[in-house]
């Protein structure tokens, strides 16, 4: 994963060098097609992603409840919440994603508290509970 890139995806674009230096050793990047799913709603999570190029429907019991696109993230419930999916996601073009793996995610949130709670942030709004 290339570390300079890091810091055109919003989420991680006020980390210094040496931080996306450090999540770059913890992240991968995928290119899957459109069609792809990606997460399916109930099935066990083991890894967070970030949308780097392309787009996705997000469906939760068989309905759209949302549209994903560069710079958006998801799996994150999952690793936090519930161990389950509570949504799926469908790429709907090709797409580049940076995956990490849950292990990896914990040691971020430990290490890079502001993306932590930007992370929690959007976990609470998106389950209903933000303020």
């Amino acid at each position: 994963m290339d570390a300079g890139r890091l810091k055109e995806v919003p989420l991680f674009a006020d980390l210094d060098h040496k931080r996306r230096e450090q999540l770059a050793k913890w992240s991968d990047e995928v290119e899957v097609d459109a069609g792809k799913h990606i997460v399916t709603q109930g099935e066990f999570a083991y890894e967070f992603f970030v949308i780097e190029e392309g787009t996705a429907d997000v469906t939760k019991d068989g309905e759209k409840i949302n549209e994903l696109g560069p710079g958006d993230w998801f799996g994150e419930i999952a690793l936090e919440e519930t161990d389950r999916r509570t949504a799926s996601v469908v790429a709907t073009s090709p797409m580049r994603l940076i995956v990490m793996f849950g292990r990896d995610f914990h040691e971020m949130e430990a290490e890079m508290p502001g993306v932590a709670r930007e992370v929690r942030r959007v976990i609470e709004e998106r389950l209903g509970r933000g303020s």
